[in-house]
């Protein structure tokens, strides 16, 4: 059986902006069917690095909050710290971070949790031991939440081609260690030019790995280093950091595993916003021109049925000709858009591994919502 999508447009008219059309979507895609009475409902969603302008707007997580409320949930915001060094690599950045984005009790109505604390170590170990991964490390508010709901601003990215409910519950999920098993094959490295001596890596290794070197480096003994990542946690200056060669074929499987640890035995819920299509990540502290117009908002109970309709709704869009779908050579209309801007990245990678490890199924059904 087909895995239903449920789908409106952003063409809107008197009595029916917006607000209401995500109404009236979430209520047709099955929402009340859901059993929210008591429960921790964690909204999975990412803040938006502050630069950035095309994450998801404040506006359409306080409708969901609205809607969680009055079904009897608790719901509050909710992601992981980032492995990289920035303005969300730990929860007090990453806090502020949100607040600037306007993410905060009055805009949205509930508040905002960092999921694997302080600096990304708080963790729950999930075992799943599937192809790739034995125990996924999962943000620890997340496994402990009752209910999943994600909200996913889809989008371009530079490493799985595109970003959607799988790479926003899988990724976005991990904890810091976490994140380093889906983006690294190897150990962290040290970048000596970023270190500035103080201490922090060598007091929070667990193994005693790093120690300065002639120059008053810190440095790491690979022999010792288990890859726990509590040094990159630990360093504010971008010195420890991981290394990203993890191919991306396999970064995709593993993204998989990470939402299937995440969602297993829990009711989840899917809503992707396809608006300001930008062509990478929101992790980036700017937003080059989107690839497409506007397209709508998509939701299921299916997290792979609505990226795969995702795709090809943005597939089946004009693009713009201002935008990097033009940068490198002419884009073909009947072209992946994705693939075009992304050559290297194979995105439906992610997508099979998925429906083989049976989180869904990317043959659907797309039911318009007026």
């Amino acid at each position: 059986m087909k895995s239903k999508v449920y789908f409106t447009s952003v063409r809107t008219r008197p009595g029916n902006n917006m607000y209401d059309k995500l109404d009236k979507l979430i209520q047709k895609a099955g929402i009340d069917s859901m059993d929210l009475k008591g429960k921790l409902v964690a909204l999975k969603i990412h803040f938006g690095e502050p630069g950035n302008l095309a994450y998801l707007r404040p506006n359409y997580a306080a409708r969901i909050v609205k809607k969680v409320k009055e079904m009897g949930g608790k719901p509050f915001l909710t992601d992981c710290n980032t492995l990289y060094y920035g303005r969300r690599a730990n929860a007090v950045d990453h806090l502020e971070a949100a607040m600037e984005n306007g993410f905060n009790r009055i805009a949205v109505g509930c508040d905002v949790i960092i999921a694997d604390g302080l600096t990304g170590t708080d963790a729950a170990e999930i075992p799943i031991n599937m192809k790739h991964v034995e125990k996924a490390k999962i943000g620890t508010i997340i496994a402990d939440s009752n209910i999943i709901i994600s909200l996913s601003h889809f989008k371009g990215h530079e490493q799985t081609g595109f970003g959607g409910a799988l790479k926003n519950i899988g990724m976005g999920s991990g904890s810091r260690k976490g994140k380093m098993e889906m983006h690294s094959t190897s150990k962290p490295e040290m970048k000596e030019e970023n270190c500035v001596a103080c201490g922090m890596c060598i007091k929070n290794c667990p193994e005693k790995a790093i120690a300065y070197n002639a120059k008053h480096k810190a440095q790491i003994d690979f022999e010792k280093c288990i890859g726990c990542g509590q040094c990159v946690a630990s360093c504010h200056y971008g010195a420890a950091c991981a290394k990203y060669d993890q191919s991306a074929e396999i970064l995709g499987e593993k993204i998989a595993e990470y939402a299937y640890a995440v969602l297993a035995g829990k009711q989840h819920f899917h809503i992707n916003f396809i608006m300001n299509i930008s062509p990478d990540c929101d992790c980036a502290n700017f937003n080059d021109q989107a690839l497409v117009p506007d397209i709508g908002i998509a939701a299921s109970f299916d997290p792979v049925a609505l990226d795969k309709a995702c795709v090809d709704l943005v597939n089946q869009a004009p693009a713009i000709h201002n935008s990097q779908m033009f940068d490198k050579q002419p884009f073909k209309q009947r072209e992946d858009k994705f693939v075009h801007v992304h050559p290297d990245i194979h995105w439906k990678d992610c997508l099979k591994h998925a429906e083989e490890i049976k989180l869904g199924s990317m043959d659907y059904k797309l039911i318009e919502v007026k």
